[in-house]
């Protein structure tokens, strides 16, 4: 079966321009650069007899022409192929009567679809939205614009119940048409008993106290429109006076105005919040009791807690009427406000408790009972250290449960820690715990320093070591050495913690000193 061979087609091009010699070739190539044309283009390039010409030269437009006036080309959709198609080629303007062409511009199809494709619609973007209630819904509202240039959409109700219905959290501002007044004096309505003439503004405002309120009356009611900003909405305004341009900004500034004013009303809550936040907080923290004693007593907090003063490390120092000091310090895991919340109450209920004349074991064995019953999880736990010391000074008990020993710097002696062999568990991890007290010889002159485990688990530099006891007891001795005691010893070593630490300690800091010189 013979294979039928397709004939060769010819595609004719409806129109084909180009240079065939050298001068043309530098004519378009002059017209593509903006560059005026040399020479003209002869041959094959000249139109038919009897073409259409265009002009050689166009005269200039005017500078001020509005933009709305210029010269458009027509919004052709079709291809820049088919556009050549329909088009009759160009002429050739005469010059000086030789035929010759002045002036050519090549076609860029990229640039020629580009200018003829309207471009897709877009959706518009949202702006504001106003909720005009009134009695007539068909009362003319002038179209408004935001900041952004934006339509501002307009809802309408025409009693209180719809606007229940149509306030979203969108609405940005509620335009209240207030209906005209009676004739009547203020003071004859009052004393015939109409109401108050402002109940519906007053409703608004309640129904919609995160929106801007604007209320629109008569220029000839002008007290009323006044009553209604000290009520309590933004801005009113005068049928007679309403435009677009005076509604749009009207409306933004209202809009304004509230989001300014909310804003500062949530600062002022939030200023006052910490305010008393901080002063209960400061009544939190003890008051140490050492009327008649000759120990000098100094104390150094830091929460861990960001923005807090108060965290679940607590101490308080008492002397009680024996003449007997009491210092304690413990630490309750966690570090927010529910643990600082029973620190507290173990301080509390360790003050009691010293005031009744409990001490040592039996004194723990207590708070642990009060931790089971106040703990918000059987998982809490609280480490704490006691102290008692003698009247006299020269001796002391202590009682450790889970907690670092402490450090004793007796006079002319280096510092060291108090053994930690003899302690017992944290309080609410074993219910039939014990507790030694251990005696404890002081001297004459001495510093005991008791602290809290985040003093000793700050890393050193950019590693994994902790500081430790070994290395607090090093910082503490140097310290010392340098002449600091007091506030200012324990200042001072936890600044040089932090900073060895290197920035803020996440966990809770309490440091307790007493002296005897």
């Amino acid at each position: 079966m013979p294979v039928p061979v397709p004939h060769r087609r010819t595609a004719v091009l409806p129109h084909q321009a180009g240079p065939v010699d050298a001068g043309c070739a530098e004519t378009v190539r002059a017209a593509a650069a903006g560059m005026p044309a040399h020479g003209g283009c002869h041959g094959a390039s000249r139109a038919p007899q009897g073409a259409p010409h265009a002009p050689a030269t166009s005269a200039p437009l005017p500078r001020d022409l509005p933009e709305a006036e210029l010269p458009r080309p027509p919004a052709d959709r079709r291809l820049p192929a088919e556009r050549t198609a329909a088009r009759p080629s160009p002429g050739h303007a005469p010059a000086g009567g030789n035929g010759t062409v002045a002036s050519a511009t090549p076609q860029d199809p990229a640039a020629d679809h580009a200018a003829f494709v309207e471009p897709a619609p877009q959706p518009p973007a949202q702006g504001l939205t106003l909720l005009l209630i009134g009695e007539d819904p068909n009362s003319h509202v002038p179209e408004m614009w935001d900041w952004a240039g934006r339509k501002v959409r307009v809802r309408t109700a025409r009693n209180l119940t719809e606007a229940g219905r149509l306030l979203t959290d969108d609405v940005d501002c509620i335009l209240l048409d207030l209906t005209p007044a009676e004739p009547a004096g203020r003071e004859d309505r009052e004393e015939a008993g109409t109401g108050d003439e402002l109940a519906a503004l007053r409703a608004v405002l309640r129904m919609a106290p995160a929106q801007a309120v604007l209320v629109l009356t008569c220029e000839t009611d002008a007290e009323r429109a006044a009553d209604a900003v000290r009520v309590g909405a933004q801005d009113y305004l005068f049928r007679d006076e309403l435009d677009g341009k005076v509604l749009s900004r009207a409306v933004r500034y209202a809009v304004a105005r509230k989001r300014a004013d909310f804003a500062q009303r949530q600062l002022t809550e939030s200023r006052l919040r910490a305010q008393e936040n901080a002063r209960l907080e400061r009544g939190l923290l003890p008051t140490p009791l050492l009327d008649g004693s000759e120990l000098r007593f100094a104390a150094c907090y830091r929460p861990g807690r960001s923005r807090a003063l108060l965290g679940g490390d607590f101490y308080d120092t008492v002397r009680t009427s024996d003449g007997t000091v009491h210092a304690m310090i413990g630490d309750v895991c966690g570090h927010g406000p529910d643990e600082a919340a029973l620190g507290v109450e173990l301080r509390i209920a360790w003050r009691a408790l010293t005031f009744a004349g409990l001490y040592g074991d039996e004194l723990l064995a207590t708070l642990q009972k009060v931790l089971e019953n106040e703990r918000a999880d059987d998982e809490i736990f609280a480490t704490l250290c006691t102290v008692d010391i003698s009247e006299d000074g020269h001796r002391a008990g202590v009682c450790l449960a889970g907690h670092p020993a402490p450090l004793l710097a007796r006079a002319g002696q280096r510092p060291e820690l108090l053994p930690y062999e003899f302690g017992g568990p944290a309080l609410g991890l074993l219910p039939e715990a014990r507790w030694e007290r251990r005696q404890i010889e002081l001297g004459a002159a001495w510093s005991l320093m008791m602290y809290t485990d985040g003093l000793i688990e700050g890393r050193i530099g950019e590693g994994t070591q902790r500081l430790g006891q070994e290395g607090m007891t090093e910082l503490v001795t140097r310290q010392m050495a340098g002449g600091l005691q007091g506030e200012e010893l324990l200042e001072a070593s936890v600044r040089e913690v932090r900073a060895l630490n290197g920035g803020e300690l996440t966990d809770d800091v309490a440091v307790l000193l007493l002296d005897r010189r």
